[in-house]
């Protein structure tokens, strides 16, 4: 993976006011070496055949946090969830179904984050199946984000439930896995219902605002639903609404009860929706072609691709300062981890788009490849990106 101008190869050190880095961060001594190349050689060799198997060697290649209080043992993953609310298994379990990339990157995130950010996505996932839904007309995508709306504003299981009828009595799309998760969404908020207040208040504030931002959107489109942006200040700010809010999210999911993290508050925060730009404008261009055939034009009409990927290698650069900011201020490794992944992904996608043209996917080998090699440089101390 290329580096970004002015980020250094080699040892991570940390940029002034902040923390040095962890013991976790710091070049492992030979015997751990040896055990992690292992690791990695088996990884690279034979990794599963599905996203959950992915995802599976992805956990245990980063195993957990190298805090203690923020490992897989804490309470919020083991304590049984509240009636009618979806458990850790589910939620996993859905994020399989629905996600390639998040399955992948968030089971290495430490507890409670990993929770938190898992119901987080499903939230998300849900008002982007409305915003995309395919058979449904205008009228019908915004009676649903309205609904949905009111449901991440005030429980009210009974209303969910019957929102989960409605929704799935004309079903939005053929995804089974999309359909799977409206027909858990009583479960899914109910979830959500249950974070302690903090969490759940930055999640549904960020969640609002998306869901506002794709309402704001949708009634732009036809009656049918087709939407074209106009030019790329439209495209920065349709990927504001449904990336770079979630950045923003994360970001602050991310800094909640870590005091070490103060040091490099402000730079994250200025940075955060970058992050989340860089990796849709990557996934619009990968899906450019199939989005055209559903009445989605999210490139500019008449816009040159190379200006798109330009951007979104803008955009990419930024997001690995957020890394490494991340990393050299002494983040748990599975923070790190999970930002990182996605990062490397995304600049591997667009050296394949390049390449080949838009609508290629990166191979299972290669995604096992770069997990590893991520791997391999957290335990060399090396930056992630």
């Amino acid at each position: 993976m290329s580096k970004a101008p002015g980020i250094e190869a080699d040892a991570v050190a940390p940029p002034p006011g902040a923390a040095a880095p962890p013991e976790a961060l710091q070049a492992a001594p030979a015997s751990a070496t040896a055990e992690a190349a292992s690791r990695h050689a088996k990884a690279a060799s034979g990794v599963a055949g599905t996203a959950s198997g992915v995802a599976g060697t992805a956990s245990s290649l980063f195993g957990t946090a190298s805090n203690p209080a923020e490992t897989a043992s804490n309470p919020a993953e083991t304590a049984s969830s509240p009636a009618g609310a979806a458990s850790p298994a589910e939620i996993a379990s859905l994020l399989e179904k629905t996600s390639r990339t998040f399955a992948l990157a968030i089971p290495l995130l430490p507890e409670p984050t990993r929770s938190q950010v898992g119901i987080a996505y499903l939230l998300f996932r849900i008002a982007d199946t409305f915003e995309d839904a395919e058979l449904w007309p205008r009228a019908g995508k915004l009676d649903a984000l309205a609904a949905f709306d009111q449901l991440l504003r005030r429980p009210d299981p009974e209303a969910a439930r019957r929102a989960a009828e409605r929704w799935l009595a004309e079903p939005p799309c053929a995804d089974a896995g999309y359909l799977e998760l409206l027909r858990r969404a009583p479960a899914v908020l109910a979830a959500f219902w249950a974070l302690d207040p903090g969490p759940r208040q930055l999640i549904g504030e960020h969640t609002r605002r998306t869901v506002a931002g794709m309402a704001r959107f949708v009634r732009r489109a036809d009656a049918a639903g087709e939407l074209a942006l106009a030019d790329f200040d439209d495209l920065k700010a349709y990927c504001y609404v449904v990336a770079g809010i979630v950045g923003e999210m994360l970001t602050e999911l991310f800094l909640h009860g870590r005091q070490a993290l103060g040091p490099v508050r402000s730079f994250l925060r200025e940075r955060s929706a970058r992050f989340g730009e860089a990796l849709q404008l990557v996934n619009i261009i990968k899906d450019s072609l199939a989005d055209s055939r559903h009445g989605r034009r999210f490139l500019p009409a008449g816009s040159d691709l190379a200006e798109v990927v330009t951007l979104a290698r803008q955009d990419l650069r930024v997001a690995m300062h957020y890394t490494l900011s991340l990393q050299r201020a002494g983040a748990p490794r599975g923070i790190v981890a999970f930002v990182a992944l996605p990062v490397r992904l995304a600049e591997a996608t667009l050296d394949l788009i390049e390449q080949r043209g838009p609508g290629v996917k990166l191979s299972r080998p290669d995604v096992a490849r770069i997990v590893a090699d991520l791997d391999q440089a957290l335990d060399q101390g090396l930056p992630a990106v």
